[in-house]
């Protein structure tokens, strides 16, 4: 209890405030501008995670075994118990059905779910914590639609980052320790539901997706701990067809209940729209 006590305690002082994909999973690599928009019969939720990594990343360091961000098998939002993909691997709401690894130089790791009751598919990868800047821009391009991809698994072609109709960002917010200098405008006026993950994320996040049409779901107003119950508890809400609202408590609610904190603050550090 105490070992988890302190990993929790990590999480929440990870951040500090300072003022291309790819894949028998098989992914169609197009130059951004020529990315073709497709829709299948399932929908899709990406998940974009930069690995916890004390060198590369501007946080207060970690225990080095979790906060290693080219070992995905142990750090701390991936291997790890609340980390993505072993929160997901235990949910009796998703399939476990393919993972692959080193799959570029900059994704470490791409796991691949299907929901057991909704025709939704989700897909998580793995960044290497060095490339946070280069899972951030991905994840901005995706939500504006800027980047569109596919992939096929069991015999059916998904659609993947700006094809998703939910796109994640969670991690460190890198947004704190670099700028940027491109801008993410909306390519094809459809409006993409996006959740972020990270210290004061709708602070950071928010001019760099003024422009892309998204409807933020939960998103964080203050420093918090980016763990997978809070993604999963989200995602059962909106698989469910809830509004923002209802997606928020839940988010809020699991944050409240593994946090150890009033739901009243949990809501106050998780918000929605903007």
């Amino acid at each position: 209890m105490k070992t988890l006590l302190l990993i929790i305690s990590l999480f929440l002082f990870s951040c500090k405030e300072k003022s291309k994909l790819i894949s028998d999973v098989e992914t169609n690599n197009e130059p951004e501008n020529t990315a073709v928009s497709f829709e299948g019969k399932s929908k899709t939720i990406h998940i974009f995670v930069a690995l916890c990594d004390n060198k590369y990343q501007g946080i207060v360091p970690v225990p080095t075994k979790i906060g290693y961000g080219q070992d995905p098998d142990n750090n701390l939002y991936w291997g790890c118990a609340y980390g993505i993909r072993s929160y997901f691997k235990k949910s009796k709401e998703w399939k476990f059905l393919k993972s692959e690894k080193n799959i570029s130089n900059l994704v470490l790791e791409r796991i691949i779910f299907k929901h057991t009751s909704k025709d939704y598919y989700l897909i998580a990868d793995a960044y290497d914590g060095k490339y946070i800047k280069e899972c951030t821009v991905d994840f901005l391009k995706s939500s504006s639609g800027i980047i569109k991809d596919t992939l096929n698994i069991n015999n059916e072609t998904i659609g993947i980052s700006g094809n998703s109709s939910l796109v994640s960002y969670i991690g460190h917010d890198g947004l704190m320790d670099f700028q940027l200098s491109e801008s993410f405008k909306n390519t094809d006026d459809k409006k993409r539901d996006v959740i972020i993950l990270a210290c004061y994320s709708k602070r950071f996040f928010s001019p760099h997706l003024s422009n892309s049409n998204v409807n933020p779901l939960v998103w964080s107003t203050n420093l918090m701990a980016p763990e997978a119950y809070v993604i999963h508890d989200a995602i059962t809400g909106y698989v469910n067809n809830e509004d923002n609202q209802q997606i928020r408590s839940r988010a809020a609610k699991a944050y409240s209940k593994f946090q150890k904190c009033s739901e009243k603050a949990a809501k106050n550090l998780l918000v929605t729209d903007w």
